[in-house]
């Protein structure tokens, strides 16, 4: 559904926007945080799924926040379960206890999720100038296949993205889906292409003919 220009661009303003993220987490947690977004898939739900399923064999958590504006849909921070509770950890400081990480995992998660994703969506905003709302975040434990039913978008598709966490010395790896219709998928391929045009001038507008 996207050129190869257009999705590489995607991937671009996606890691902008992450880095951004990772500042702000920086001061949170105390240490060194990079965060990456290695590429960007155009999946459907159930190739979704299935990538997810493929990769982890553990229990997943995800920090939901819908998002309206220009294009719309809803945006998803994933972690494997265990790679969840390491993060917690980290915004901890490895202060607390077993239990106690337990007890404010979902608090942390939200609050983590929130900064990751209105930094990435914020971020495409700004750059595609066009001004997005975000929802109240909220954390779902589910399996790979709860995670990709919305009823308000189920003729949609699901851009996938595998995102490395770099904390101090720790483990940990997530993903970020934005779950969109078809509408929206192609309203931000338009201001994709207006970036694109912004940017890169006629000859990069001439390469998006395809």
């Amino acid at each position: 559904m996207l050129t190869e220009l257009e999705r590489d661009t995607l991937t671009e303003l996606v890691n902008i926007g992450v880095s951004r993220a990772a500042s702000s987490l920086r001061k949170m947690v105390g240490e060194q945080i990079l965060l990456s977004v290695p590429s960007i898939e155009v999946v459907s739900r159930d190739t979704a799924s299935t990538l997810i399923r493929e990769r982890e064999s553990d229990h997943l958590v995800a920090v939901l926040q819908d998002f309206s504006g220009a294009f719309s849909g809803r945006a998803m921070l994933i972690f494997p379960a265990s790679n969840s509770l390491s993060l917690v950890r980290a915004v901890t400081g490895d202060r607390l206890s077993e239990e106690d990480v337990a007890d404010i995992q979902d608090e942390a998660l939200a609050e983590t999720g929130n900064v990751v994703l209105n930094g990435c969506l914020a971020t495409m905003a700004n750059m595609l100038q066009r001004p997005l709302a975000m929802s109240i975040p909220e954390v779902l434990h589910a399996g790979e296949q709860d995670l990709f039913k919305d009823g308000e978008h189920n003729d949609g598709v699901v851009l996938f993205l595998y995102i490395n966490f770099a904390v101090s010395d720790r483990n940990i790896r997530g993903y970020i889906a934005m779950l969109m219709d078809l509408p929206s998928v192609e309203a931000l391929r338009v201001l994709i292409r207006e970036f694109i045009q912004r940017v890169v001038g006629s000859e990069g507008a001439q390469s998006l003919q395809a």
